[in-house]
């Protein structure tokens, strides 16, 4: 299995050798070090726990700082190996954007840009009411939320509220171009997230 942490960086466009144009997200992937190994007949599961990018000492607490083996990363994650694939890494091994390889099919997860706390016609495409009808101020409220008959108002009603910051997957993309040198990985499309969101990616 094949995995590895970075950041995103921006988004450009990539000229394949057939002279196609690509749109392409940067991601600043790796490398990340493998700072514990779980096993399935001492913890109950195969994983990998991997460190990416560097913390000041300071900011880390000791329970985290214990984990990371004397190390100090400001990211730690969790990723599921098949069973009996953790035999092929042990901690202190370092992984690096290598490991794919361009036509690679991956599972790419992030935060979303956040908005902040959003009306009902941004967060839920709501059309709003008609200026005809006696409206002067008020075409982009919600209206009844009620439901008619109901003395309550019903679960899952779409009103006002916060928006974004959630963890996206986006399955079935495509590594386009690796950079071993620099770290730089190029993937086919949009990656959800703001400039610097960490980005978890698999290879399918």
């Amino acid at each position: 299995m094949k995995f590895i942490l970075g950041t995103k960086e921006n988004m450009t466009e990539y000229f394949s050798p057939e002279g196609v144009v690509f749109p392409v997200t940067i991601i600043s992937a790796g490398p990340v070090t493998v700072t514990r190994v779980f096993s399935k007949a001492k913890d109950g599961y195969d994983s990998v726990q991997v460190g990416f990018g560097a913390q000041k000492k300071e900011r880390v607490s000791k329970g985290r700082a214990g984990a990371m083996k004397g190390a100090f990363y400001k990211y730690l994650k969790e990723f599921r190996l098949k069973e009996g694939a953790t035999s092929e890494v042990k901690e202190g091994d370092n992984i690096d954007v290598s490991v794919f390889a361009p036509g690679d099919k991956i599972v790419v997860s992030s935060i979303s840009k956040g908005k902040g706390f959003q009306g009902v016609v941004k967060r839920h495409g709501f059309k709003g009411g008609p200026r005809t009808h006696g409206q002067k101020h008020s075409e982009r409220e919600a209206g009844s939320i009620g439901g008619g008959l109901r003395t309550h108002v019903p679960k899952g009603m779409r009103m006002a509220g916060r928006m974004g910051s959630d963890r996206i997957t986006q399955k079935n993309l495509k590594v386009v171009f690796v950079d071993k040198e620099n770290n730089l990985m190029l993937i086919k499309g949009a990656v959800s997230g703001r400039r610097g969101t960490l980005v978890e990616v698999v290879a399918k």
